[in-house]
Formats: C-alpha cells, structure tokens, sequence
C-alpha cells in the first residue's frame, strides 16, 4: 500500500480505472441512443487514462487547467487521426456520432480525473490524501454504476413500447426511435386502452391501493398510538414482534390463503383483495408508527389531557396533526406496495373484469400479445408510481427519520 501512495503512481492507475469505466458508459450510451456500433478498448482506454491520470496532477499554478486540457485535446487529435482511442466506432457510424463519442469520453475522463485526483501532486502523497483520492473515484464509479442499472432497463422499457411490430423484427436491439412518426409513436398505448381494456386495470388498482392505504392506517394509528404510549401486559413482547408477521414470506402463506378464500367465496373478488393486502402492510406501518409517536413530547398530550380532552380527541386535535409528515410516508408506502403487488393477485384473480395493473401486465406476457404492448403496459405501471414518490419523497424522508431521535 505504501508503494502506491505516490502521485506518480496513484494518479495513473486511477486514471487508467476511471477511462475505462467512462468508456463503457458512453459506449453503451451511443449505441443505445444511436444504434450504431461502440465499444471501449482495453489499451485505447489504458493509454488515454494514464495521460489524463498524470495530467490532472497537481503541478500548480495555471498548469492545474492547462495541462489536461493539451492532454485530452492530443488524445483526442490522435484517435481522429490514427483511430486509437478508448473507443472503437463502427465503420458505419456517422461522423457526428462519433465525435460526439470521442469528446465525450475523454471529456468525462478528463473531468472525472479532475476531481478525483483534486488533492494529488507528483510527489509523496499522504495517506488522508490517498484514501480521499479512492474514495472519490468509488463514489463517481457507483453513481454511474446504479444510475445505469436504474435507467438502463427504464429506456429501453420505453423505446421498446414507441415501437411497431415490423421495426422490432427487423432489428430487437436498436433502441432508436423515428420522430417523424408523430403520434404514431403513441399506438401501442392507445391500442392497450381499447383493445385490452388497461384502464381498467389501472383504476381498479388505483382504488385497491387507496382502501389499502385508509384500512391500514385505521388499524395502524390507534395500534401504534397504543404501543407508544399506553401501559398494558405484554407492551414490550407486543413491540418487538410487530415485524415477525411481515417477515414470514408470502409464498409460505399462498396456499392457505388460496384454500381459505376459495372455502369462503372471496377468491376472484375485488372484495377479497381489499382484505388481504392491508394483512401484509398493517404490520410495517404499526412499526413505524410507534417509532414516530415516541417521538412526540408527551407534554404536549398531557396538556391536552388536562385540559379536558378525552384520549380520542388528544389523538385527533393534537398527535395526528403532528404526525403528518410520518402519515404521508407511510401512507405512500402502502400505496407501493399495494401498487406493485404481484403475487396475490396472481394467484386469487382469475376474471381479467377484475384484474389488478400488475396482473393484466402479467396477461399481455403471451406470445399472442406484441412485445411492445407488453412495455407500454409496464411504462404505464411504472410512470404514475415513480411520478408520486419524487413529488412526496420529502415527506417520506421526513417521516422516516423524524422519530429516530428523541427530545
């Protein structure tokens, strides 16, 4: 380790690491976005991360700017010319792709290296400098790497939807899209709203998430209010084994539930779904719940007490007020999980008048349904869920931490 902990050394192995994973992104990026032919270089991307790795050492003065500047534009010069580079493009890209590829590699390369390499020098380095230097290069390699396991699979869910059947046999892996079509970029999704009745699907889910959300905060609140603040024989036992239902794996309990609604008659009802989701959230909720009411100044409520309030008023007028911001997380995310509940409604819903959005999504899985009705079906589920939780996140991470500190 102490051999590593010299400029000389330290920047361009971190230089030639980052090249490397900068050309894969945009590799994989220019050939998503333009369906032509990128790929990274192990030695391109070797030679162009040393450089940059050595000029983006601190020489001081202006040369911190300078110097990666000359470096990249002389590796940008040579790829152009003698087509060595951390990329290899296609013979049949177009030029401004594939300059566009270039400059962005080296652009990033050379940015990244920047920053990471902010502290270094060529000298001896510290090991405060050493460790803040690999630091900073995991940080930017695991915003890229889960950033492109999030929107990787999402683009591609959505190219593939704008899609018609003919482009899709003639080529299942370019990802481009004809914006010349206008509107009828949009048929898959109106043919799924008229043909497969999957507005159907999305209002019956809607309604089943909301009943779910209001059952499980009825039984929640006062459950967890009583954890929280109440005095009975076996609080603690009741407290700690809120989660031991929830953890329990729902395929362990599909049979007897399968038996027990087929016996009662509440198998393939609306009815019977309404019944059972809040079965797998109540539990989570009265968790959090009680983490947050013991949070609360109990003050406050005794005040109220002694004001003449009844224990039912004091939680209306006083902790649920309070509580809001822990009552919005929650309640967004029993609303995900009702939303995405897949394997309930799988297994209890038979009649497709009655199907849930992920149980129609999982009946356009049949090689009679076109793959691209299939991913319009999953850009509809998957759109409105992530539209509330970026409006709400907030109040779900006020909720979420809001009770873990007391005073």
């Amino acid at each position: 380790m102490r051999l590593l902990r010299h400029g000389l050394l330290t920047g361009p192995i971190l230089g030639a690491l980052w090249s490397l994973v900068v050309a894969t992104t945009v590799a994989v990026a220019m050939s998503l976005f333009t369906g032509d032919a990128f790929r990274p270089t192990l030695w391109g991307g070797l030679l162009a991360g040393v450089a940059l790795g050595l000029g983006c050492l601190r020489f001081g003065g202006r040369q911190r700017l300078v110097v990666p500047l000359a470096v990249a534009l002389g590796l940008l010069a040579l790829s152009a010319v003698a087509g060595i580079g951390a990329l290899e493009i296609g013979e049949g890209s177009a030029p401004l792709a594939a300059w566009t590829g270039r400059v962005a590699t080296l652009g990033f390369t050379g940015l990244g290296l920047w920053l990471i390499l902010e502290e270094l020098r060529p000298g001896t380095i510290t090991r405060h400098e050493f460790e803040e230097a690999v630091i900073r290069f995991l940080t930017g390699f695991g915003y890229i790497f889960f950033t492109a396991i999030v929107l990787i699979p999402f683009y591609v869910m959505v190219m593939t939807s704008l899609k018609n059947q003919a482009e899709l046999m003639a080529n299942p892996l370019d990802f481009t899209i004809d914006l010349s079509q206008g509107a009828e970029l949009f048929r898959s999704y109106s043919e799924l709203m008229t043909e497969y009745s999957f507005g159907r699907y999305l209002w019956t889910s809607f309604y089943v998430s909301v009943l779910t959300v209001l059952i499980t905060l009825a039984f929640a609140i006062p459950g967890a209010y009583a954890v929280a603040r109440l005095r009975f024989r076996g609080q603690a036992l009741f407290s700690r084994s809120i989660l031991l239902i929830y953890m329990v794996p729902m395929i362990v309990l599909a049979l007897p539930i399968y038996i027990a609604f087929s016996m009662t008659g509440l198998r393939n009802t609306i009815f019977g779904i309404v019944l059972i989701y809040p079965v797998t959230t109540i539990p989570v909720a009265l968790y959090m719940l009680q983490g947050y009411f013991r949070g609360l100044p109990a003050e406050i409520e005794e005040a109220g007490l002694m004001d003449g309030l009844s224990r039912l008023k004091v939680i209306w007028q006083i902790t649920l007020p309070l509580s809001l911001p822990a009552l919005a997380s929650v309640s967004l995310y029993v609303f995900m999980i009702a939303w995405n509940e897949f394997l309930l409604a799988f297994m209890l819903l038979d009649d497709p008048s009655k199907y849930t959005l992920t149980r129609g999504i999982a009946s356009l899985n049949s090689s009679e349904v076109p793959r691209q009705h299939l991913m319009a079906g999953s850009v509809i589920a998957t759109v409105p869920i992530m539209v509330l939780f970026l409006g709400l996140e907030r109040f779900m991470t006020k909720g979420l931490t809001a009770g873990s500190v007391k005073g």
